[in-house]
């Protein structure tokens, strides 16, 4: 890897952390800002409870005046038993509350909890809420409002009735499939004449707390998100940090997903989400039990006439891949779903390694029963087996300048002056020409695997099959590791030390010696003087990386430090079984081949290297000629 781009990725890591070093607060400043902080917050909650309240009454008025809309109508609806009617398979329990008609209760079955439970609960009680309300010419009909009487209930079927005055009905029908959809048709039947010709769709509100899962409040927050997709387009989601209220949607949608980093709750309607929904995602504070509460307003399609249901597929379990992408065959209308694009696999190269190669590996080494732990350091050992041919080329590369050192040194001895830099550079590049070696070659190493790092970065903290997986000391692969935990929160740190995370860190450093001896025996002149001061940069970065994967998954950080480790033993054992009095003996072979054409062209980058230096000294030369008239 070229010594100035190496430095300069070193140095804005450097400057970044030196910066937030630098602007660290004093202990009198913290307690100022505190102090602050609490009037402000004091200030901010009372308006907040101003605003809520106001919010309320508004919604109490509301309320209040869709009943009596209602009333007119569904007066024998407004009151009756609340009961709480059980959907379910061997994958899923759903509750059915009468009393609005809605699924008030998710459980998927053969997850753990984080308290240790066979069977996670997604959504209970009032957690989750779905709304409809439909706008007649002279009365609305608010589902919230309503009790429906049950009827046809078994495991997989429910149909819920709303009795309406005038001998009308209101009708919801579920029907639970054998996995993790269920399908939900609303349809009224003689109420026709109460909604306009030309109206043609329904308003809904679909709100929702999601529960914290998993013991890493933190990192579980990064992807808990408001996801949805564009009709004809990839999916997007709201801001994970930041709260949204009410954020408009400009083009039609698929699919809303109210999801966790290892489960969801998606609403799919047959047909679009229309144009302009508003979508709010609020983040919820730290031992509050939940990460996120969200909220949809939107419109989709009704047929006032009752002969088509308003009808919806929803989806309440895992962020598998291979289980969402089967959502497309097993749902029964005729869209695109690629609802397996929740589980983000990153930018679109890594993307690609993720979706046509690590997936499917990692599917194929789970099959047979392999311990996580075991699968990640397969998954390792193969990369290094596919990427060890270039990884070889790339150190024969770096051998070939070291064997050449000594002559490099000799052939530009005369060039030790500060303004012969680029003289001596020519001359280098010349000499390696002649040689037949290319001084790029050491980048290959950190450009194989850059990509394959990145992409194991998006797909281990989305890997749902890690969940709850141990391995040696690990007690959860998805989740940090702590050696030692406390109460309070350190800045940078978090409130606990992570094992895998010490063991990257070390592996790191270690790596990071061995490469740099390997960089210092081909270094020339004035590049080996910069080698020594680059040595502490480079010790920076694992302790950069510690701050910010502390709070990573355990088998994220396990799989970088097998992928050093295993780094780190290809470079000694390449080391070991290099000859270099056989190579120096092959490059002087190749050096006699071109003596009879000591000009020998450059080809390639290292042509336009020698370009650009060759301009960048002929404008030097003139500026200095300029500055002597």
């Amino acid at each position: 890897m070229n010594k100035n781009t190496i430095t300069g990725f070193i140095l804005m890591a450097a400057v970044l952390f030196g910066y937030s070093w630098y602007v660290q607060p004093s202990e009198e400043e913290i307690a100022a800002q505190r102090k602050q902080d609490s009037i402000e917050n004091a200030l901010r909650e009372k308006a907040e409870i101003a605003q809520k309240n106001e919010l309320k009454a508004k919604k109490q008025q509301a309320v209040a005046a869709a009943q009596g809309d209602t009333t007119a109508l569904f007066y024998k609806a407004l009151n009756g038993k609340n009961e709480q009617l059980t959907l379910k398979n061997s994958k899923l329990q759903l509750t059915v509350n009468t009393h609005g008609g809605y699924v008030s209760g998710a459980k998927v079955m053969g997850f753990k909890d984080i308290k240790g439970d066979n069977n996670i609960t997604l959504f209970a009680g009032n957690e989750q809420k779905l709304n409809f309300m439909l706008a007649g010419k002279q009365t609305n009909i608010v589902t919230a409002d309503l009790f429906f009487t049950p009827s046809n209930h078994t495991d997989s079927t429910l149909t819920l009735t709303a009795e309406a005055a005038n001998g009308g009905q209101l009708v919801i029908n579920y029907h639970l499939g054998e996995n993790y959809l269920v399908n939900m048709q609303m349809q009224t039947k003689g109420l026709d004449g109460i909604f306009a010709p030309n109206y043609r769709q329904v308003d809904i509100e679909w709100e929702g707390l999601c529960r914290q899962q998993e013991k890493g409040f933190t990192f579980e927050n990064r992807y808990a998100t408001l996801t949805y997709k564009e009709k004809n387009d990839d999916s997007d989601y709201l801001s994970e940090t930041e709260k949204v209220i009410d954020e408009p949607m400009e083009n039609a949608i698929d699919w809303l997903a109210f999801k966790d980093q290892f489960f969801s709750s998606v609403l799919i309607p047959k047909g679009d989400i229309a144009p302009n929904a508003l979508l709010s995602s609020i983040p919820q504070e730290k031992g509050s039990g939940y990460l996120k509460q969200y909220l949809a307003k939107f419109k989709t399609d009704f047929d006032p006439t009752g002969a088509v249901p308003t009808e919806m597929e929803m989806y309440f379990g895992p962020n598998d891949f291979q289980v969402l992408k089967a959502v497309d065959d097993e749902c029964s209308f005729d869209k695109d779903l690629d609802m397996q694009q929740l589980v983000y696999l990153g930018w679109p190269i890594v993307r690609l390694i993720n979706r046509w190669f690590t997936i499917y590996v990692f599917d194929w080494l789970t099959q047979w029963g392999f311990n996580m732990g075991i699968v990640l350091i397969l998954i390792t050992m193969l990369l290094k087996a596919i990427t060890y041919p270039l990884v070889k080329k790339s150190y024969m590369s770096s051998a070939k300048m070291r064997v050449l050192k000594p002559k490099l040194d000799e052939a530009t001895k005369q060039y030790n002056k500060p303004e012969d830099a680029m003289m001596k550079q020519q001359a280098m590049m010349q000499l390696y020409s002649q040689y037949g070696v290319s001084p790029l070659g050491g980048c290959l190493p950190m450009l194989i695997q850059m990509p394959i790092w990145i992409a194991m970065f998006n797909f281990v903290p989305n890997a749902i099959q890690l969940r709850g997986q141990s391995f040696l000391w690990i007690g959860d692969l998805s989740t940090y590791d702590p050696i030692i935990e406390w109460g309070t929160n350190i800045w940078l740190i978090g409130d606990h030390l992570s094992l895998t995370c010490i063991l990257f860190c070390v592996a790191n450093i270690l790596y990071s010696i061995m490469s740099m001896r390997q960089q210092k025996d081909q270094m020339v002149g004035q590049q080996a003087e910069q080698m020594k001061m680059m040595q502490w940069m480079m010790y920076l970065m694992p302790v950069m990386f510690f701050f910010m994967f502390n709070d990573y998954a355990a088998g994220l950080n396990f799989y970088y430090f097998i992928s050093l480790f295993f780094s780190a033993a290809i470079m000694w054992v390449l080391r070991k079984t290099t000859d270099d009095a056989k190579l120096l003996a092959i490059l002087e072979a190749k050096y006699k081949e071109n003596k009879n054409n000591p000009k020998k062209q450059q080809s390639g980058m290292a042509a336009r290297l020698a370009a650009m230096q060759k301009q960048a000294e002929e404008m030097r030369k003139m500026r200095e000629q300029q500055m002597r008239k």
